[in-house]
């Protein structure tokens, strides 16, 4: 009890704060999945501009949550990848992952289905 005490913010505050702009989880997600590259992570994404990318890329890297890999013969050859800080983000991910799968309105196959992609990527 004295320990919460000490604490400025509850402690998920820290964790919203670091996934709460709109494409963050959405490129969370898509590194989890294999994609690494500035154009793989606007391939399913239309409303989401170069600037809007590369910003939030840069707040990524600057958070912790990605590296930036620069190809040392070929600069403009750029991939992204998960530090630890960001790969520990998986189970939460998860988690919301089983909790819109569980109250959408899909097939119980579907769900299975579902639930075995998400936990061979994120657990």
């Amino acid at each position: 009890m004295e320990a919460t005490k000490k604490l400025k913010n509850f402690p998920i505050d820290n964790v919203i704060q670091l996934i709460r702009k709109k494409w963050v989880i959405h490129i969370i997600h898509d590194l989890f999945f294999g994609k690494t590259r500035f154009h793989e992570f606007k391939e399913d994404k239309p409303n989401l501009s170069n600037k809007v990318l590369s910003n939030c890329l840069k707040d990524m890297e600057k958070n912790g949550l990605i590296h930036k890999i620069v190809d040392k013969y070929d600069k403009k050859n750029i991939r992204y990848k998960l530090t630890e800080k960001g790969k520990s983000l998986n189970k939460i991910l998860f988690e919301i992952a089983m909790v819109t799968v569980d109250s959408g309105n899909y097939s119980d196959n579907t769900k299975n289905e579902l639930r075995d992609v998400f936990s061979d990527k994120l657990l």
